[in-house]
């Protein structure tokens, strides 16, 4: 059970919406009481270890698992053959896409372990379990494979063609999904009559999703009530409790989800992964707790993957370069299995995102989607918002450059302005509040754009090549789904803030409490969280898609005005006047006209003393209330990076970063500004550094870190320039329009268009993510080599 309870030298202040209150999470965290899964152990417990495929494709003709069951403290070995009489559900995609002819898209089933085929290095075939980690760890490797290598398949181009390797019978041509959105015919006609077209072809490199903590979980079951209780890290329980009991094929109330700290998600922790049903397998079959706990070098296969697009993205334009519509035409690369939400990011949020802050009258996307031999792919920090603004925003550069229009006077020409709004796009979206122009102006001064001229030649006198580029984006979150708001008022004089979204990272603790201070004035320091037990909740839609403080931030705001109202009739019969004389405000119930009241905490107290009152009135100020759903909001935004490259080594270093961005009400400007921070260095990443390569085999190439380059705090600019324009959505009680995901969406086009601006000298026109020193360099050394020859 995940609860928070900050420290006592806290306890009288008071911080309300909108200050920079400190992240009271972190002192617990520095000093290493933290939580995390494999913190927990249970009595009795055992330890599982996987055995994986070490072949990419193949069909799976055995399993020889006699040697690892005669190892010194192994209790059982469990294979496909095993799991298959108790019929465990699949792993679900819950996306439900129809083709372009109106069928519906192809789900292959995956279940826990492998049995027919292998399909992927890392695909689980077996799990041992025995009284240690080591011997478990040891006798998987006993465990030997009896695998028919078939040939792989790793990109989609190659999967999708005649005479590729078939991953399933029941996908012909390795097709999942022939996704298309948009008026064909009106594009169309908006491409043949445009005075400039402009094509790109782009790659939305694959990246690991490299999250702090490794996966890991411990499962037990109680044979009395048959229930299933599941450690383990998520991105909220009470969904993921449900679609856990789905896989096990249980009902949900004999599933218990129950999550601690978590150590970075980005999407991945939030899906039901193959592991977890065979822990509570052999939980179940042995009476005996189960943990297992991933290895790093495994996470490079076990966990899913994030991006892998390849798109042919065209924007059409008039003489004047007014934006007359854009058609994006890719390819999705699925993995060798369908995840929760695999197919979502390369096609409906490419139509939704792409449009940005435009007047984009038309959007038409074109997406195959295919499984390939490769770790399957799945949500990751944007989940296709990103990618949107990318396309669109080096679209627009390169049209500017084409038609000799200023990129600064193209952006303006064709931004929404706030006279415009409300403004429906032709994505079904329809954008409610913001100034866009206004927003663009402001970045452009903070980054002192006019200056930059010199700032070049600064760099050239020092043997660098600079360059700018901005990165304008708008994205929609995901809609607030129904979400819990308990407010608990507990007997030790502290209120417990219930919620169903949950904290993996950004700082959820304080911003609620900040929340509930300014509603109810609860004492800042008197506030706990609790958020990671499913047996605690009513409902919950788990933190995801930058919704958590529209969400649970509204629920809090709801579920502090039925506490007001309970609390006014407690305190006319305690202060002996009648209800409609009762006020509220300041956490102090008053008597109109007068200075007799009683605080909203003694009134608490009062009342958990027992307090001998008439049978109509309340006995608890505590509530429990479950936020009905609302409207996608628009965070936006402008980023502007300067880079300079060393052309000797094609080395590439962001030196300066300003953002400028409306969130709509900001409750904590300090989080939010951590959040940008690190979302726009796991951009820095995508675009200069992350590279997931498999050879033709299928074998994956960067599977450590001796391999793949994370981004490190060298590597981030050396100061971020931080700003708020807000302006508050209407469509939910705190005008929030949330942050989360806002820097993977504004560092991707500007740091990639400050790069080919950089190189622009040398006639580049386009460089593919990841701009890595040797791509970059090649492309200097090509040029060099073109304009020699002339």
């Amino acid at each position: 059970m995940n609860v928070r309870t900050p420290p006592d030298d806290v306890a009288t202040m008071q911080f309300g919406i909108g200050q920079p209150v400190k992240r009271q999470e972190d002192p617990i965290l520095v000093r290493g009481e933290g939580r995390y899964t494999d913190d927990v152990s249970l009595p009795g417990q055992l330890y599982a270890a996987f055995v994986r495929s070490p072949h990419a494709h193949g069909v799976l003709k055995g399993v020889d698992a006699e040697a690892a069951r005669a190892m010194p403290g192994v209790v059982a070995v469990y294979t496909a053959a095993d799991l298959a009489p108790m019929n465990y559900g699949a792993l679900k995609c819950v996306m439900g896409f129809a083709n372009r002819d109106g069928s519906p898209m192809t789900k292959p089933v995956r279940l826990a372990l492998a049995s027919d085929k292998v399909r992927f290095v890392g695909d689980p075939v077996a799990v041992v379990v025995a009284k240690t980690a080591l011997q478990a760890r040891d006798a998987a490797e006993a465990v030997t494979l009896d695998i028919d290598v078939l040939p792989a398949v790793t990109r989609v181009e190659d999967a999708i063609k005649p005479g590729a390797p078939l991953l399933y019978d029941e996908a012909p041509g390795n097709r999942i999904l022939d996704y298309h959105y948009g008026d064909a015919e009106k594009v169309a006609a908006a491409f043949a009559k445009a005075a400039h077209v402009t094509r790109l072809s782009l790659l939305n490199n694959r990246v690991v999703v490299n999250a702090m903590e490794p996966r890991a979980a411990v499962a037990s079951y109680d044979r009395k009530s048959g229930r299933f209780t599941l450690y383990a890290p998520s991105q909220g329980v009470f969904g993921k409790r449900n679609n856990l009991a789905d896989a096990m094929g249980v009902p949900h109330d004999k599933m218990h989800l129950v999550t601690g700290h978590v150590g970075g998600s980005f999407g991945m922790k939030g899906s039901v992964f193959p592991e977890y049903v065979c822990l509570m397998h052999a939980a179940r079959e042995l009476r005996k707790p189960v943990k297992w706990t991933d290895q790093r070098s495994e996470s490079f296969v076990s966990d899913h993957h994030g991006r892998d697009m390849e798109v042919v993205a065209e924007l059409a334009l008039d003489k004047r370069g007014r934006f007359l519509a854009t058609r994006f035409t890719g390819y999705g690369n699925m993995g060798a299995y369908l995840t929760a939400v695999g197919p979502m990011m390369t096609t409906l949020n490419i139509a939704k995102n792409s449009i940005g802050m435009y007047r984009t009258p038309l959007v038409e996307v074109n997406t195959v989607c295919a499984v390939t031999n490769t770790v399957p792919i799945g949500a990751y920090r944007g989940a296709g918002r990103p990618e949107g603004n990318y396309y669109m925003e080096r679209l627009i550069d390169t049209a500017a450059a084409e038609m000799g229009i200023d990129k600064v006077e193209l952006r303006r020409r064709n931004m929404v302005t706030p006279e415009q709004l409300p403004w429906a796009t032709p994505a079904g979206t329809v954008y409610d509040s913001g100034d866009f122009p206004g927003l663009f102006d402001r970045a452009l001064e903070a980054a002192d754009w006019k200056g930059f001229t010199a700032r070049r030649r600064d760099s050239h006198r020092r043997g660098k090549l600079r360059g700018r580029g901005i990165g304008c984006y708008l994205e929609v979150t995901a809609p607030p789904s129904n979400e819990m708001g308990g407010l608990h008022f507990e007997a030790d004089g502290t209120v417990t803030i219930v919620t169903g979204t949950l904290d993996y990272g950004q700082g959820h603790w304080s911003a609620f409490a900040q929340v509930l201070h300014e509603k109810l004035g609860v004492p800042f320091g008197r506030v706990r969280l609790l958020q990671g037990d499913s047996d605690k909740l009513i409902a919950g839609g788990g933190t995801g898609g930058s919704k958590s403080i529209m969400a649970s931030g509204a629920a809090i705001v709801e579920a502090s005005e039925l506490v007001v109202e309970k609390g006014r009739r407690v305190a006319a019969w305690v202060l002996e006047a009648g209800v409609a004389d009762i006020e509220f405000a300041k956490g102090r119930f008053t008597i109109a006209g007068t200075d007799r009241g009683i605080d909203i905490m003694d009134l608490a107290a009062r009342l958990n003393e027992g307090l001998d009152l008439p049978p109509d009135l309340p006995k608890t100020l505590s509530v429990d209330h479950v936020f009905k759903q609302a409207p996608s909001a628009y965070p936006n935004g402008c980023h502007i990076a300067e880079v300079e490259i060393d052309p000797a080594t094609g080395e590439t270093e962001v030196v300066s970063y300003v953002m400028v961005n409306d969130f709509g009400t900001v409750v904590n400007p300090m989080l939010v500004e951590g959040q940008l921070h690190g979302g726009v260095v796991q951009g820095i990443g995508q675009a200069l550094m992350e590279q997931t390569l498999f050879d033709e085999d299928g074998q994956l190439v960067t599977g450590s870190y001796m391999d793949y380059r994370l981004p490190r705090a060298a590597d981030a600019p050396p100061v971020f320039t931080f700003e708020s324009r807000p302006r508050p959505t209407p469509h939910n009680p705190l005008g929030a329009k949330g942050c989360g995901e806002a820097g993977c969406a504004g560092s991707l086009p500007s740091v990639m268009n400050a790069v080919v601006d950089a190189l622009s000298g040398y006639g580049v026109r386009h460089v593919d993510m990841p701009a890595t020193p040797l791509a970059v360099w090649t492309l200097i050394q090509e040029a060099s080599r073109k304009e020699a020859a002339e």
